[in-house]
Order: structure tokens, then C-alpha cells, then sequence
């Protein structure tokens, strides 16, 4: 989240769109109702009326995976009409700098420049700006040149009207004329805002990413960024996800979202070299960019001493070469990892707190993967289906030579510790009884493992060097692990040393990252985090431990309430949310304000002074205010210098890699699905739906419930939730079933490409999904939930109840995720 939990109540319009909070995030909606009671509207936007378009003011339907053709359409309405926050987009967005005449998108092909068949990938080399001799990017600050990005945007997106939107997404035409305006007039004007509330059904689609980018343009074209009641809002679906992806779960990147290195990155200067940008220039005169990301030195530095200790030192590169390199352009991703394990390249798994034999795509794959491996370790409150795949349907136990390894560990309630919120709220967490049994905290399980395989090493082994040099010593103290960890997290001084007349001693904690170094004096686990334990005793040093709620007047920032990365500041940006003299766009609801001397409210971006003087004259000495963007402003145009998508600069809509049409809806030469798409190697089991075909289909997505919880691994052994929901069932409309002869309640087979036997289910037919009509013929869409399984309540290997059976493992090119959110099915009556 850019923004967080409390601040939706200041919003005057909330877009759910991808998510059913009220279901999904329940708590999340004291907040929406709350800006309901001072007058917001909600809208929601949901191929299924859902509880939350039940609270809603405006609810709008549309066909799974188009989501980038409906806010298109609202791109559309902003741009013909120049509703737009002009002075924010004039000077805090790329709006106005002029795209290189190089750049092109084919609008019969759907591809932009540079696309590269024969590798199926861009170079991105044409996503670029104009500059002059010295760099300093060309603009046309009145918006009106045919090359600067706000007309490039405006051209792009008037091809999706009203009429052409509604032929891809099924929304009626008044419908989608009735949100636009909704949300569009009620946050463009300053002193109002509007925010969006995303989850998986945005993200777990091929063109994820780029669904994310479409609200984000909208976002700054409407100045909705950095401003309360604003921003681009996840909804993470556990409480703990955002930390998880914090601290580097995933395999790409080290924690603070530093890269993880490559190996051709053969010394650590030159991967700092490679990930250290440069400003880009500016107009002589003009505020400066920030690029926060030239300290990435100093924040890989003191994470490699955090790691290694005394043992890293400048003489070995603090100990970079001790650390894993990824091989040049192989993807690890979750995807590509079970591709690996069917084919025998991975031996050994850690499921660590998940369930993928229920929660990943095309289960029967990962299922298969698993029997392959030499080795699995399940640690899990609960039995799971990944623990027990072997005796689950299809299995065949005495041909299975994986040896499985569980290891009960304890719950959240029976551990100490701190989650991250979606807000970016670090929160801290005490235990409230002990695990049972042998059940131990997840740290006190690896320390176990750590400790043995170190044990290994101490006499010899390759590459002894990082495991016996690890700096890992937080357990049998006095103090507390968790405690201990968390102070390693935000770092120390490594030494002795006068800081700009502040003697700084060894041992001391760093205050903020501004401090961290990039000569070994400092250590920090993860420099964002650097801020939040700042003093010996936890009752004082741990801010993530402070319960201080905000008094009243407030906008609901609750500063002394828990501890907010980075450095408390609780809504990113936030220097994007007042004018060019530094007052708030909002002066009801100010996130900060200049006084003339420093910056009152939310920790600033910067304690830099406003872009302009009292006498309207530019400040040099001022920074922009998207601080981490080479450039400084938000990107309405990925160009080339810190694009994070590989498939296209501006969102375009492609049809999902399973989809009811067999050719693109804007034309039959434009490319039909994402063109840089992640699909795995063909093989038996990565069978996919013809697109346009008669075997397949019904449109189908997954989605959750209130009564289970993810895979239902904490909730299928609870007799009261079972009894609420007690097994599979497909959802589909009243038309739907009359069609396929099935009434409310019938045992059904739900079928894909990848799950030809049939998913065993209970039919529910609703009111809640209508047809959609789409370039002229009728489409259907059902859902699924994805948390049942053979393995609760009661073992059942003749049960084949997962969702993800029949999901295919198709990837966003960007991200990886699967696309479960929009694939083909038929369904049966069960015979």
C-alpha cells in the first residue's frame, strides 16, 4: 500500500476492483464504511456480484481478464476530457517529457517497437526519451506536443471508447459511463481523492503487473498519489505477506528490495555498479531528482556485514563472493522451480508454512514434480496435502521414493515477533501460550537445522566459507531471539567514530538508514527497516512494540502507533500531496504542510524545502518527490531507466492465454495474448485450452471464502467451519444452468485442459453471475473456491476437490504469477 488501513476513510470515491474485501479483508471495511458515513461513494467492479458490490453504490460486471480494457476506457474518459490535477501532472508525473521518435506501437498488431519474435521478448531500447547534449530530458509543459507522453497516452487510449470497452469486457455501456464518472469527477479536482482496493484478482492474471500500472497511471493523472484518502492499495492476503516480501522471500531479491545478484555481477563493485543509478538531469535551475537508489552501495554494504560479521571486510569484498548468484537469465520462480523438480533437476523442497499440492497452479503437476524429489521437509501447524501428497488421489505410495520429513512448528500466537501489515505497518506480537508438544517458533526450528549443518562444515566441506563465517548468534542469551533479531534488522555501529559532531559507539543502533555506510561501519539486515528498534531496552528501543493512538483532529495517521517503513512515514510520496510552495492540495486533510521552516505532519519524503519560493521562483535546493525514480516524478511512461515491466511501457489489453476468443477483440492480426508471456515447456501436463474452443467453454476463476482460510490448512480440521462449508462446489448462473441441464445442488464434474477427469463439486446456481456478451455472443463465467482438499477433515484420496487442479501454470512475464483468475472449463452433470 502506498497509503494504509485508516487512511481509506478519508477518500470521497473507493474502487474495489480485484478483490472482494468485504469477504476477503473484513476488517479492511470498517474503514470503507466509515468514508461511506462522511459521504464516499464505493464502487465495485467484479465479474460476481460479491458482498462487497452488495455495500456498494455502483457495481459493475465484467469478464475475468479484461481489466486493462475497462480502466482504459476510464483512461479514455480522463484524457478526451482533460480531467486531470494539471499541475501535478504537469511537474510531479513524466507527462510532459517528449518520448524518442524511436518508440512506435503497431495498433494492428498490438506490439510496440522492438519486439523480438525469435526470442519472444522487447529490448526496451526504444522506451526512451528525448534529451539534449547534456541528458536534461525534453518536455513540452503544455501538454500539447504529439510526442510528449500525455498526448502518446491520450492517442493510445481513444481507441478504447465506451462501446469498444464494453465489447471486451461484457460491462454495459451505461455502466461503464456511470464508474467512470463516479470515481473520475469525484478525485481529479484538488481537495477531493480517490483510492483503488486490488488484490489477486488483479495480480494472478498474465498482463498482472501491467493491470497494476493502468490504476497507476490513472492515479497520477488524477494527483491521487500522496495524498490522504489516495494511492494504489494491495490487499495482501495474510497478514504477514508484505513482510515476508520484505525480508526477500522471493527469489529475485535480497531484503529491502535490493537486487539479488547474477553471475555475471563477478565482484560487488561491479553490482553496485550495475543497480546504483543515476540522477537524471534536470533543466538548469530546477529542482533536482533524489534518486534515492544511488545509496544502494551503502545498503548492500552494511546488509553483506549484518550477514558475515567481522568476518566480511573490505579486503574481501565484505564477503560478497559468499553469497548465492543466480545464473545469468535463468528464472527461479515458483513456476519454473516445480518445471525443474518434475524433470529431476531439483532433488530437495522445504515447504515452509505453505500447501502448494492445493495452493499453486495446475496441481497435478506439482503433485507429480513432488514424487520426483529425493527429499521434502513440510513445517506446518497441520498435516497438509504437500506433507502427505503420497497418499492423495492418483498416487501410487510404494512407487513413491521421496522421503518426507514433518515438522510440526508453532503458531502465531505461540511465538513473539513482529508482522507487516499491507500498510507497511511493522506490529509488534507477543506470545500468548506455548506451542504443544515438540511444536517450536519458526526461527527456534531453523536454528536447530543451521546449527547441525554447521556443524557439518567445521571440519571441512566446499565452500565452508558462508556457512561456518554466518553471523548468527541470537540464540541461548539472555535476551529474547526475536528481540534479538529485530535489532540485527535495523543495524548497528560497527564502531567507534565522530558522525558530523555525533560520536557514534560500536554496538549503538542506527538511527535511520540516512545513517547506514558504505565502509563497513554500519550493518543493517534490511535498510528499510533501519528506524525501527533505535534503543537497548525494548519498553523504549522497540518501536514496532508502541500502542499510542492518534488524538482526536487527526486524519488517522496514528504515528505513535506501531512503526510504518520507511522511517514511519505513512504515506508514501507524501511531498507529491502539497503544491509547488509546499501547501497540502488538501487543506482538510494535510498528510504535511510547509511552515515556512520545516514540514508539519507524516514524516516528509525529504526534509527538503518546497520546488518553488514565495516569490513563485524555482528552489534548486528542492528535490522531486517520487524520490526513488531516477528521474523524480511518477511514471505515467515506463521508459528504459527504472522500468520494472518487460511488456510495454503503457498497458494494453491482451486476451488471457485461456480464453473464450479465439482471435484479439481490437482485430484478428493484433496479438492475442500478452506477447512476452511466461508459458512452461510443453510437456503431458502443461496442457492448455484452444483459445476460441468448443471443449472448454465456460470462463473460470478462483476465488475465497469467509469459512476457510487459503488452502484450508487451518480451517478444514475445524468441525464448526466444515459444517458451514463442508466440500467443493462450482457457482454458476441461473442461465448457465438451465443451458447445461444442472439445477441448484446437482454433484457436477468441473473440467480444463489440465484436469480432464473432472473436479467433483456441488453446483450453486446464483443470481450472482450473469452472461456476458461479448462481440455479439454470449460468454459464461463461474467460480471456484480453491482451499478444499482430500486431506481434511477426513483423508479421502479418492477426493479430487482442489480448485488448482484445474489452473493453468501460464505466468505474467513480469511477476510470474499464475494466471488463475481467468481460465476455461466445461461443466457436467456428474452421472
Amino acid at each position: 500500500m502506498t497509503n494504509h488501513w485508516i487512511d481509506i476513510k478519508n477518500s470521497d470515491v473507493i474502487l474495489i476492483m480485484g478483490s472482494n474485501a468485504a469477504e476477503n479483508h473484513p476488517i479492511s471495511f470498517r474503514w470503507v464504511t466509515e468514508a461511506r458515513v462522511a459521504g464516499a461513494k464505493l464502487i465495485s467492479v467484479d465479474p460476481r456480484f460479491t458482498r462487497t458490490s452488495s455495500k456498494a453504490d455502483v457495481y459493475a460486471p465484467l469478464r475475468s481478464g479484461t481489466d486493462i480494457a475497462f480502466l482504459g476506457g476510464m483512461l479514455n474518459y480522463i484524457l478526451q476530457n482533460d480531467l486531470i490535477h494539471t499541475e501535478y501532472v504537469t511537474y510531479y508525473t513524466n507527462a510532459s517529457f517528449l518520448v524518442d521518435d524511436s518508440f512506435d506501437f503497431d495498433e494492428a498488431t498490438g506490439l510496440f517497437s522492438t519486439f523480438n519474435e525469435a526470442t519472444g521478448k522487447y529490448d526496451t531500447s526504444t522506451w526512451k526519451f528525448q534529451t539534449d547534449a547534456g541528458g536534461v530530458i525534453q518536455r513540452d509543459e503544455t501538454l500539447n506536443d504529439p510526442k510528449c507522453v500525455y498526448q502518446i497516452l491520450k492517442n493510445h487510449y481513444s481507441r478504447y471508447d465506451v462501446n469498444t470497452v464494453s465489447s471486451i469486457t461484457g460491462t454495459p455501456t451505461a455502466k461503464l459511463t456511470e464508474v467512470y464518472q463516479a470515481y473520475v469527477d469525484a478525485s481529479y479536482q484538488p481537495g477531493k481523492s480517490g483510492t483503488i482496493m486490488y488484490a489477486m484478482g488483479w495480480t494472478q492474471h498474465t498482463v498482472g503487473a501491467q493491470n497494476i500500472r493502468a490504476m497507476s497511471i490513472i492515479q497520477l493523472l488524477l494527483g491521487n498519489i500522496g495524498v490522504a484518502g489516495g494511492g494504489v492499495n494491495a490487499l495482501r492476503g495474510e497478514s504477514n505477506v508484505q513482510g515476508s516480501t520484505d525480508h526477500c522471500l522471493l527469489f529475485h531479491i535480497w531484503p529491502g528490495y535490493l537486487k539479488a545478484p547474477q553471475a555475471a555481477d563477478t565482484t560487488l563493485d561491479a553490482y553496485n555498479t550495475r543497480w546504483t543509478p543515476t540522477a537524471t538531469p534536470q533543466p538548469t535551475g530546477r529542482p533536482v531528482s533524489a534518486s534515492w537508489w544511488g545509496n544502494y552501495p551503502k545498503y548492500t554494504v552494511s546488509f553483506l556485514k549484518s550477514m558475515f560479521g567481522t568476518a566480511a571486510t573490505a579486503t574481501n569484498g565484505f564477503a560478497y563472493d559468499w553469497m548465492p548468484k543466480r545464473d545469468n537469465g535463468v528464472n527461479y520462480a515458483w513456476q519454473p522451480i516445480f518445471d525443474a523438480m518434475y524433470n529431476g533437476t531439483v532433488k530437495g523442497f522445504f515447504a515452509w508454512g505453505q500447501n502448494p499440492a492445493n495452493s499453486s497452479a495446475n496441481v497435478n503437476k506439482v503433485r507429480a514434480a513432488l514424487a520426483k524429489l529425493d527429499w521434502l521437509v513440510c513445517v506446518n501447524i497441520f498435516s497438509t496435502e504437500t506433507a502427505e501428497f503420497w497418499r492423495g488421489p492418483g498416487m501410487t505410495a510404494s512407487s513413491i521414493n521421496t522421503e518426507v520429513f514433518e515438522l510440526p512448528c508453532a503458531a502465531s500466537v505461540e511465538k513473539e515477533g513482529s508482522i507487516t501489515n499491507s500498510g507497511r505497518w511493522a506490529q509488534w506480537r507477543y506470545r500468548a501460550v506455548s506451542p504443544p508438544g515438540d511444536a517450536k517458533a519458526d526461527a527456534e526450528i531453523m536454528d536447530l537445522l543451521f546449527e547441525a549443518l554447521k556443524a557439518l562444515y567445521t571440519s571441512g566441506g566446499t565452500f565452508s566459507d558462508p556457512i561456518v563465517n554466518l553471523k548468527w548468534d541470537y540464540f541461548g542469551k539472555s535476551e529474547m531471539p526475536s528481540r534479538l533479531l529485530a535489532k540485527e534488522i535495523n543495524g548497528y555501529y560497527l564502531e567507534d567514530f565522530d558522525e558530523d559532531g555525533t560520536a557514534r559507539k560500536a554496538g549503538d543502533l542506527v538511527p535511520s538508514f540516512s545513517k547506514l555506510r558504505d565502509d563497513g561501519k554500519t550493518s543493517s539486515g534490511n535498510w528499510l527497516y533501519c528506524n525501527s528498534y533505535t534503543g537497548e531496552f525494548f519498553s523504549t528501543g522497540n518501536k514496532m512494540a508502541r500502542r499510542t493512538r492518534e488524538g482526536a483532529g487527526g486524519i488517522g495517521l496514528n504515528s505513535d502507533w506501531s512503526w510504518c517503513w520507511p522511517v514511519n512515514r505513512r504515506i508514501v510520496y507524501n511531498r507529491a500531496g502539497v503544491d509547488l510552495k509546499g501547501a497540502p492540495y488538501d487543506a482538510a486533510r494535510p498528510v504535511i504542510s510547509w511552515n515556512g521552516a520545516s514540514w508539519d505532519g507524516d514524516v516528509p519524503d525529504g526534509g527538503w524545502a518546497p520546488m518553488q519560493n514565495a516569490d513563485s521562483s524555482w528552489n534548486p535546493d528542492a528535490r522531486l518527490p517520487f524520490i526513488m525514480q531516477p528521474d523524480g516524478v511518477g511514471k505515467a511512461f515506463a521508459n528504459t531507466t527504472g522500468a520494472s515491466v518487460g511488456d510495454g511501457p503503457i498497458p494494453e489489453h491482451y486476451e488471457p492465454v485461456e480464453s473464450p476468443l479465439a482471435e484479439h477483440p481490437l482485430g484478428a492480426g493484433h496479438q492475442h495474448h500478452n506477447p512476452v508471456v511466461y508459458i512452461p515447456p510443453a510437456d503431458e501436463m502443461n496442457a492448455l485450452a484452444t483459445p476460441g474452443g468448443s471443449d472448454y467453454p465456460i470462463v473460470c476463476s478462483t476465488y475465497r471464502m469467509v469459512e476457510h482460510w487459503q488452502t484450508g490448512v487451518m480451517t478444514r480440521w475445524v468441525p464448526w467451519l466444515n459444517e458451514l462449508q463442508p466440500e467443493m462446489w462450482v457457482e454458476m448462473s441461473e442461465e448457465l444452468a438451465t443451458e447445461k441441464g444442472i439445477s441448484n445442488g446437482d454433484r457436477v464434474l468441473v473440467m480444463s485442459a489440465r484436469e480432464t477427469t473432472g473436479v467433483k463439486a456441488v453446483a450453486i446456481v446464483t443470481k450472482r453471475f450473469k452472461p456476458f456478451t461479448i462481440k455479439g455472443s454470449t460468454v459464461h463465467q463461474a467460480g471456484v473456491p480453491w482451499c478444499y482438499g482430500w486431506n481434511a477433515p477426513n483423508r479421502d484420496a479418492t477426493r479430487r476437490t482442489s480448485g488448482n487442479l484445474l489452473t493453468p501454470n501460464v505466468g505474467d512475464p513480469n511477476t510470474r504469477i499464475p494466471e488463475t483468475k481467468a481460465f476455461m472449463v466445461d461443466i457436467v452433470k456428474e452421472s
